[in-house]
């Protein structure tokens, strides 16, 4: 992509967040955003399909984020509270995006795109627990815990307690599951 490239698509972007911050993304137009953009509907058009699309983009752009916070995927088979820890700083590294790209209509798609791609990135990792039941379920109870505690809690009691009730959590279930007999 050259230098001419990145920054239509930047002004496309930055113009998109900023009207989207403020609207619902069924009531953004085309021909508004290449003017907030300073674009034509063409270079729009050269770059994405509809306004769905480079929402779309964009929130992929954002779940992928969340996910390279896990630092080793290998961690699910016996330190799973470090995946929870990573899950939480991706969370709080992303917020203002996350808050933008998925209110209104598009929140409850979120931590299934997040379970998705963090599953697809674990089990490219580990491939011989994808059939594994056990490991498919924690690893969808502990990331929609995590969601849902950080996005209920964070502003209440900050960052840091909630992360530190999500490790401590966390440690106890990886602590269960080391007791039970359990073959990947």
């Amino acid at each position: 992509m050259d230098l001419r490239e990145k920054k239509t698509k930047r002004s496309i972007h930055n113009a998109f967040l900023e009207l989207r911050a403020k609207k619902p993304l069924e009531r953004i137009t085309v021909r508004e955003l290449c003017e907030k953009a300073e674009i034509s509907k063409a270079t729009f058009y050269l770059h994405y399909r509809d306004m769905f699309d480079l929402s779309e983009q964009l929130q992929s752009e954002v779940i992928r984020d969340i996910v390279q916070y896990v630092k080793n995927p290998r961690d699910v088979i016996d330190h799973s509270y470090r995946i929870s820890q990573d899950m939480v700083e991706g969370f709080y590294a992303n917020q203002t995006l996350i808050g933008i790209l998925f209110r209104d209509s598009q929140f409850s798609n979120l931590p299934e795109k997040i379970e998705a791609e963090l599953k697809n990135r674990i089990f490219q990792e580990v491939p011989e627990l994808k059939d594994d039941v056990f490991t498919n379920v924690q690893i969808t109870y502990q990331l929609m815990g995590c969601f849902y505690a950080f996005h209920k809690y964070e502003k209440e009691f900050g960052f840091d307690q909630v992360l530190a009730a999500v490790d401590h959590m966390s440690r106890q279930l990886t602590q269960r599951r080391g007791e039970e007999p359990h073959t990947p």
